[in-house]
């Protein structure tokens, strides 16, 4: 028997990057594009080699264009960290596992380096599977920890969890990384939303544009734990941001909800170098009457749009700069 596991794809709706910095976020998946994994029981361990994880080239040239495209993300890299943790996660808590063995295959469509969370929905596609074969129950919230915690120790990505909940609850999801609850509990509080007051959202992205995680947030975290004035205080801002959007939401204020998504990403200008086509994405989209934000990190980003007669016409905009524009279909298992 075949187990066939997916996860999908992250959207920041507001409140990053301060999920790794003890602030609040909301997030969902969204099904557009997939990860997936197969999983069969065979009688050694195999890690199928895809996409991600070619180890020979033609020569140094093609090694440089395969990292620009797929950076250093190699998938059996990422599932071999997340055997390792699923195993030492079961023998701590002394959680018996059958003695069998699996084979694995993983694809994902999902858009490289585009702070959309291709590699954490790999590994929680992959999670789910192992979950399922060896019949294992992991809380949702220790799942988004196990898998943060193979890309911070694999990757030396300075992440937070926001990426992971979203993909563990698979639902859009209020989250508080207060400090005090995190280091007394492990993992923030978490609220599932209500997906019918939820307002038009877009998600753009173009390619070239990629930065990665890593390439944003490694000075941002220097800057943090060195207690910077200005980052302190927009962790702060970013959080109340996040309140008053979810109230905006309750409420129904969808022109609250559009100057908060604005902010959001105003104040991340002020904080940290962002680069002029990232800009200018975010400057096109406004000009049409949407918001505009980050959905992550950079290269892609996410607002809202009141109708459709506004919708083609950020779709026309940004297309003729070679830019994509979705309709994210939001996941609400």
């Amino acid at each position: 028997m075949i187990i066939e596991t997916y996860s999908y794809p992250r959207a920041a709706v507001i409140g990053n990057p301060s999920d790794g910095y003890f602030g609040k976020t909301i997030a969902f998946v969204f099904s557009n594009f997939v990860a997936n994994v197969q999983l069969y029981q065979t009688p050694e361990l195999e890690i199928k080699p895809q996409r991600l994880d070619i180890t020979s080239y033609k020569n140094m040239q093609a090694l440089v264009d395969d990292i620009n495209f797929a950076g250093y993300y190699g998938g059996m890299r990422l599932l071999k960290g997340m055997i390792k943790v699923f195993y030492e996660y079961c023998i701590t808590n002394n959680i018996p596992l059958a003695s069998k063995n699996f084979t694995i295959r993983y694809n994902s469509n999902i858009p490289l380096r585009l702070g959309l969370a291709g590699s954490s929905a790999i590994l929680s596609a992959f999670l789910k599977a192992m979950c399922l074969f060896y019949e294992v129950y992991i809380d949702p919230a220790i799942f988004a920890n196990l898998v943060l915690s193979v890309e911070n120790g694999e990757l030396g990505i300075s992440a937070g969890l926001q990426d992971r909940v979203a993909q563990a609850y698979e639902k859009p999801v209020f989250m508080d990384f207060d400090k005090e609850t995190m280091q007394k509990q492990g993992y923030g509080n978490y609220q599932v939303l209500n997906t019918t007051k939820l307002p038009n959202f877009y998600i753009a992205y173009r390619k070239n544009l990629s930065e990665g995680t890593e390439t944003v947030h490694n000075n941002l975290k220097a800057r943090f734990e060195i207690g910077e004035e200005k980052v302190l205080a927009a962790m702060n801002r970013w959080g109340q941001i996040t309140e008053e959007f979810r109230t905006a939401l309750n409420e129904n204020s969808y022109e609250k909800m559009h100057e908060l998504i604005n902010e959001n990403f105003d104040l991340r200008r002020s904080l940290i170098s962002i680069s002029k086509g990232n800009i200018e994405m975010v400057d096109m989209a406004r000009s049409t009457g949407a918001s505009a934000k980050f959905t992550g990190s950079g290269g892609a980003i996410i607002g809202t749009y009141t109708d459709e007669k506004m919708f083609s016409q950020l779709k026309d905009t940004l297309n003729n700069h070679n830019i994509e524009v979705i309709k994210p279909n939001i996941v609400n298992n």
